[in-house]
């Protein structure tokens, strides 16, 4: 019985080691075969068809995260519903439920895309999709203090103690 076990790890070991090789001959053989003539055209960084301008290591404004985590999620939605459409779309399977099965689908879907909706509202009222954020609103006091107090407080210079 133990000898089973291991002819079948023994024959995933060499699919392993022929894909391995497969992939080391492709690669080995394409770097025979190329030209290998470079210029400073084919050095230079590719960005999307532009000149690279300026320092690879800038800060990226973090909206780019978020929209781009947005499209994920979206993305990924589809990827669900395509399969949903096609299994539970068959109609022999709804006649043979009186329809109660596309009912039911319906309302799935319905749920699973009212889930989605709502995080995208909540992105939406959060400000989230606004690529230029608004300046925050400071607020404003009506106390009975004159404000030059206040100005005078936060002006004032507090002895440091030193310490032994």
């Amino acid at each position: 019985m133990a000898a089973g076990y291991l002819s079948d790890f023994g024959t995933i070991l060499l699919f392993l080691i022929g894909g391995a090789l497969f992939i080391l001959l492709g690669l080995f053989t394409a770097k025979q075969i190329r030209p290998h003539r470079p210029n400073a055209e084919k050095l230079a960084t590719y960005e999307c068809g532009e000149e690279a301008v300026g320092n690879a290591w800038v800060q990226f404004n973090p909206r780019f995260y978020i929209i781009a985590l947005i499209f994920i999620i979206f993305d990924v939605e589809l990827a669900f519903m395509f399969p949903w459409a096609v299994v539970f779309g068959n109609r022999e399977l709804i006649e043979a439920t009186n329809g109660l099965w596309g009912w039911f689908a319906l309302t799935e879907m319905l749920v699973f895309i009212g889930i989605l909706a709502l995080g995208l509202a909540y992105a939406w009222v959060k400000g989230h999709l606004d690529w230029v954020k608004p300046k925050p609103i400071i607020p404003q006091s009506h106390s009975t203090v004159p404000l030059d107090l206040y100005q005078r407080v936060n002006d004032r210079q507090y002895p440091v103690k030193e310490t032994a």
